[in-house]
């Protein structure tokens, strides 16, 4: 199974090597994290760790997600979230933190992308736009979106204006460059989906 952590996105700032080199990195708070429930294959059909992540007023949980995280003796959490159970010692109540990240290993990072409400075709899939000179009446529109007689419809899949971002994003192969532990901070090479402090999936390749 592989490991993964869920955190937040904090921003984006430089790295500098020993080399001198400056690399572009995504600091991102990964943990601590809490095993609320341990999923099986015998009961759930699965196997996977229930994560709780930041701590909340017990006032702001249903009644019956306290209750189950007072019979744990757990501290009320504000996200869960599933990841694979990548070790099976693991139990209830242990807590998860970014120490299971070594320096250099590539991972995934899954997050929701920042949304741009209802955009245009030239923000949305980058189309040139029509002549900006006198007497043109074609700046910012689609263009033809098919043909009158023949198939007479709009095919699927067309690029037309909509809405834009906020979806479920993965970007591939990015690497761990610094681990700081005592702040549950990973700095990972180039850019990740997502506004500041929304939360986002580690998972190791």
């Amino acid at each position: 199974m592989k490991k993964a952590l869920f955190g937040r996105k904090i921003g984006m700032t430089q790295f500098i090597r020993e080399d001198g080199t400056a690399v572009p990195v995504t600091a991102c708070e990964l943990g601590p994290c809490v095993i609320v429930q341990k999923k099986t294959v015998d009961k759930d059909g699965y196997s996977a760790f229930k994560l709780g992540f930041v701590n909340q007023k017990e006032s702001r949980l249903t009644k019956p997600i306290s209750d189950d995280l007072k019979k744990k003796n757990i501290a009320p959490k504000r996200y869960f979230a599933e990841v694979d159970n990548f070790d099976s010692g693991l139990e209830v109540g242990n807590e998860i933190n970014c120490t299971i990240f070594e320096e250099n290993e590539i991972v995934d990072v899954t997050g929701i992308s920042k949304g741009h409400g209802f955009s245009g075709v030239i923000k949305r899939h980058g189309f040139g736009g029509g002549r900006i000179t006198h007497g043109s009446h074609f700046h910012r529109a689609p263009g033809s979106i098919g043909a009158h007689t023949y198939p007479a419809e709009v095919w699927k899949g067309k690029k037309m204006p909509g809405r834009f971002g906020n979806k479920n994003v993965t970007v591939k192969n990015l690497q761990v460059v610094k681990i700081l532990a005592d702040k549950n901070i990973v700095l990972i090479s180039g850019a990740v989906p997502g506004r500041k402090y929304s939360i986002i999936k580690v998972t190791v390749k």
